[in-house]
């Protein structure tokens, strides 16, 4: 019988071993948007090295102000071990004439602790590598973007507004899930305002939803949008005077088309300011079709936090924009996780 037990005890701990394995990594470290390049000092400062300091070295888009979008370090591949394997987001280069004979990225998630994401580019010489890097430049920075946006959903999932998601299932039969700091609430015809707005606090995170009915494509022109969005926000965000209301900077909205789900969506980024008041700031907003109740659903998320930096602010909340499940979405498994840029997959690494 003691044996019996030692067998099924066994089996038991080999079935678990890859969940403990998991459970027992390390934790990654580093910060949201930091991004560790694995190389020599020599490849770092000659072109190729260049090549990926320059696509990762951009600006945030839709901001009022030059805020970068990563922030970059190096570590030669000696020195890539201990304190330093855990970080959170880890570009290496391979570059083997014998090896490959095309340049590609290959990645791995989690490898030495979690969450950690490993991009590889691979190549037979550097000459191909720098090439490939300048032409793939937004793949690598909508790689890790989407990696960062991903890890935010996950706690998201783990904590947020449940009072929010309440009303946004009352109010839309829809399912959102956003920061749980955003307590405050107002509500209007097919809108609804959540902020973490109060009197001691300068800096307001907002997020915002709202429902019109679908009528055509037109709907999801340029200039319908900046109508809708400012007709929509002069009737439920006024100031704190007569006259004050938000609206949209014409002049500084940048719109993308894109799919989610297999439907359509439209992105837009811009700046908004109050009418006749000097607040204003960043905002960026996703646009779809709820074909089974004929309207466009609009989730948007702006800030105010003058004379502060505010990439870091909006990033966290645009990735609620993504958890947004309409009510043909709800039974879809894993439906409020974006799309992560393709890119091969490496096989299973152990330290």
């Amino acid at each position: 019988m003691k044996n019996i037990l030692s067998l099924i005890l066994a089996a038991v701990l080999l079935s678990n071993c890859h969940g403990l394995n998991e459970s027992f990594k390390k934790s990654a470290v580093g910060n949201p948007y930091e991004v560790l390049v694995v190389c020599d000092e020599e490849f770092w400062n000659a072109p190729a090295g260049r090549a990926i300091f320059n696509a990762l070295d951009t600006d945030i888009p839709g901001l009022p102000q030059s805020e970068r979008s990563f922030r970059i370090s190096r570590v030669s591949e000696a020195n890539f071990t201990g304190m330093i394997k855990p970080f959170r987001n880890v570009i290496t280069v391979d570059i083997d004439e014998h090896m490959y004979t095309k340049t590609s990225f290959k990645y791995s998630r989690d490898p030495f602790a979690t969450p950690q994401m490993i991009m590889t580019i691979q190549s037979p010489n550097r000459e191909d590598f720098e090439q490939y890097v300048n032409e793939n430049k937004q793949v690598i920075v909508d790689f890790f973007t989407a990696t960062e946006m991903n890890r935010q959903i996950d706690i998201l999932k783990e904590k947020h507004n449940e009072k929010a998601l309440a009303t946004t299932k009352e109010m839309f039969d829809c399912e959102l899930l956003i920061p749980a700091g955003l307590n405050g609430e107002k509500r209007g015809e097919n809108f609804v305002w959540f902020s973490d707005f109060n009197s001691t606090n300068p800096d307001i995170l907002s997020f915002v939803m709202y429902s019109y009915p679908y009528t055509s494509t037109d709907n999801f022109s340029r200039e319908n949008y900046i109508h809708m969005r400012d007709s929509v926000m002069k009737i439920n965000m006024p100031g704190g005077k007569a006259g004050q209301y938000i609206q949209t900077d014409s002049m500084f909205v940048e719109i993308t088309e894109t799919s989610d789900r297999d439907r359509y969506m439209q992105i837009a980024r811009g700046l908004w300011y109050m009418e006749n008041d000097m607040m204003g700031g960043p905002f960026v907003s996703h646009s779809m079709v709820d074909e089974k109740n004929g309207r466009v659903i609009v989730v948007e998320a702006f800030v105010y936090a003058p004379n502060k930096k505010k990439g870091s602010m909006l990033r966290k909340l645009e990735a609620s924009l993504y958890t947004l499940k309409m009510p043909v979405d709800k039974m879809i498994e894993n439906s409020t996780h974006i799309p992560e840029v393709v890119v091969e997959a490496e096989g299973e690494k152990t330290e």
